[in-house]
């Protein structure tokens, strides 16, 4: 397990660049700024990412549910676009209105939707699953799936293996499932690419971190579902409908998965520097060492 710091889970990222979007694009200055409201004449459309960005776990960053709110009322439309895959939807969106966030279940756009999306084509087979039993299934519909504990016969039975929370997962499964894909080699879809999530005593290590350990260790392709991949920009672009790309801003704390992500979707990308990811970080720095650079840094959501 790699020391789950800042600085390690940057070297992570970019050990894994040859399977994240291509970074290449116009040369950006990034302009720094306070707030999102220091950026809202220049857009209409404000899509956030949660973690580091709405919440610090299970906790709302200071002053940002008001925020989102005077966004809204000065008539910008705002979705959630989020790695989050460990919850059923009508969860994640409760979690987000006790966090005094007012937001509908079509404005919360996840990676986890993403996934159940296109397993609409992969009926009939039966998933080994990487997620916490507490969470909830009932927005997997009619899959059929076995939890992936410590029984080594699932793992061979198996037709493919979703990872969508890492909570509970141990390298003893992580070696389990390892092995498996070395004996038969077998789909792998990835419910939330991050490979870490900054929680409020530090960063927890994400399915993302686990799926590339594996595919670095038996060669399987992974597929990954969610930022900085395009299919999650299909959702969340299929939910605004009509919009100018121009006026749309993807807003994180992660250069990797938001800011890469928004460049490959074409739109503008502003870099959250006070909270989540760089916390306490040299932001600029990062920017300069990945070539990774957001249209603004914003000290705080």
């Amino acid at each position: 397990m790699i020391p789950l710091t800042a600085e390690a889970a940057f070297r992570g990222y970019e050990a894994v660049r040859h399977r994240l979007p291509d970074a290449s694009g116009p040369t950006r200055t990034p302009r720094h700024c306070d707030t999102l409201e220091d950026i809202a004449d220049d857009f209409d459309v404000f899509l956030l990412d949660a973690f580091g960005v709405l919440n610090i776990g299970e906790t709302a960053i200071p002053e940002t549910p008001e925020r989102v709110e005077r966004l809204r009322a000065a008539g910008k439309r705002v979705l959630v676009v989020s790695n989050a895959a460990s919850l059923p939807h009508a969860s994640l969106v409760a979690k987000y209105q006790r966090l005094g966030y007012a937001f509908a279940p079509q404005e919360v756009v996840t990676s986890r939707a993403t996934l159940v999306a296109a397993m609409k084509d992969r009926r009939g087979l039966h998933w080994g699953l990487m997620a916490s039993r507490g969470a909830g299934l009932h927005d997997l519909g009619d899959l059929e799936v076995s939890y992936l504990e410590d029984d080594p016969a699932i793992y061979d039975a198996v037709d493919g293996f979703l990872m969508i929370g890492s909570s509970g997962w141990t390298e003893h499964r992580q070696a389990l499932l390892e092995a498996a894909l070395n004996r038969r080699r077998r789909p792998v879809l990835v419910g939330n690419p991050d490979i870490v999530a900054p929680r409020e005593t530090g960063f927890s290590a994400e399915p993302g971190y686990f799926a590339h350990r594996l595919a670095d260790r038996t060669g399987v392709t992974v597929e990954f579902f969610g930022k900085p991949f395009a299919n999650i920009y299909d959702l969340a672009f299929a939910r605004l409908g009509e919009v100018d790309r121009s006026r749309v801003v993807m807003v994180g704390d992660s250069l990797h998965t938001d800011i890469l992500g928004a460049h490959a979707a074409g739109v503008a990308s502003a870099l959250i520097t006070g909270y989540g990811f760089f916390a306490g970080q040299d932001a600029a720095r990062a920017v300069a060492a990945a070539g990774i650079a957001p249209d603004y840094l914003v000290r705080r959501p």
